[in-house]
């Protein structure tokens, strides 16, 4: 007798499980359709949700919203301040132009390296095997455009013109790992600090100022631009922020990590800029002419 209960037991243990598992495949195959006690619990379920749910979501807006108005406020507040600074400042910048130019007409000195013919070009090419190193414009020889031309966005320096065709030019990009592309730079700051934009750090995506003094003073912060004496560029082009400041791998100068100031991946408008003052090439060539 005990045999046979044991037997049953067992009996009924395994057709429970070829149930279970039946209803378990049941439940994964894909249906059109779901059965009713499945679509009663699921309209329960989802009514005891929702009625839980939209208080809570009130109750979490609310104090989102109190949030955001509180760091709204706080920035409403800061932007004020940068307004009035802002006022101020172009004030102080009105008048330094005029004395600037005032002097300049004493001196009889008409240009500087700082001026530049901005020429608009738009960027219609990119190959994607080289997204960091080169793009295309649609200005070429006939616009005015030579090789060597810095080329900036609205945000900054983004590289130099490699090579001109009659109707458009290649543009080498700052992040090319390209060893042969320096840049003179000026670190701003109480004292200019001059160095060299030479090489990309592409895991940090910062630029690297090279053979800048070991002694320089040069913190986080400070804005990088272009010094003007490249015989290229004109001066003052902005180039980006240090982010770091480390000593080079011989320990006799420093090497000043910088941010961009403009997005390499995103181009789609640019500037070639075409320096206003003769450059020492354009001198000699001037001379070996004899004009």
């Amino acid at each position: 007798m005990p045999q046979f209960f044991m037997n049953k037991r067992l009996i009924i243990l395994l057709v429970s499980i070829i149930v279970l598992v039946a209803l378990i495949g049941f439940s994964l195959r894909e249906r059109s359709k779901l059965t009713w006690p499945e679509q009663f619990i699921k309209d329960t379920t989802g009514w005891v949700q929702s009625l839980v749910s939209k208080p809570t979501n009130y109750v979490a807006g609310f104090f989102e919203n109190l949030q955001d108005l509180t760091t709204t406020y706080q920035e409403n507040k800061e932007l004020k301040s940068r307004v009035e600074n802002l006022a101020s400042l172009e004030a102080q910048v009105q008048e330094l132009k005029q004395d600037n130019q005032d002097l300049r007409a004493v001196l009889g000195e008409k240009k500087t390296l700082r001026d530049y013919e901005p020429l608009p070009a738009t960027v219609i090419g990119r190959n994607p095997d080289r997204w960091h190193e080169m793009i295309i414009i649609d200005k070429g020889k006939l616009n005015g455009v030579k090789k060597d031309m810095a080329v900036v966005t609205a945000n900054g320096l983004i590289g130099k013109v490699k090579s001109v065709t009659q109707f458009s030019s290649t543009v080498q990009l700052l992040s090319s790992m390209d060893p042969k592309n320096r840049i003179s730079a000026i670190v701003q700051g109480k004292t200019n600090v001059y160095g060299l934009v030479e090489g990309y750090d592409s895991e940090k995506n910062l630029l690297q100022v090279k053979a800048i003094p070991a002694g320089a003073d040069i913190q986080k912060g400070q804005t990088v631009i272009t010094s003007g004496l490249g015989d290229v560029f004109p001066k003052g082009l902005m180039i980006g922020k240090v982010v770091e400041v480390k000593q080079d791998q011989y320990g006799l100068n420093l090497t000043a990590l910088v941010k961009p100031g403009a997005d390499f991946y995103d181009i789609k408008t640019v500037i070639v800029t075409k320096r206003s003052m003769a450059t020492a090439s354009d001198t000699s060539t001037t001379t070996g002419t004899g004009e």
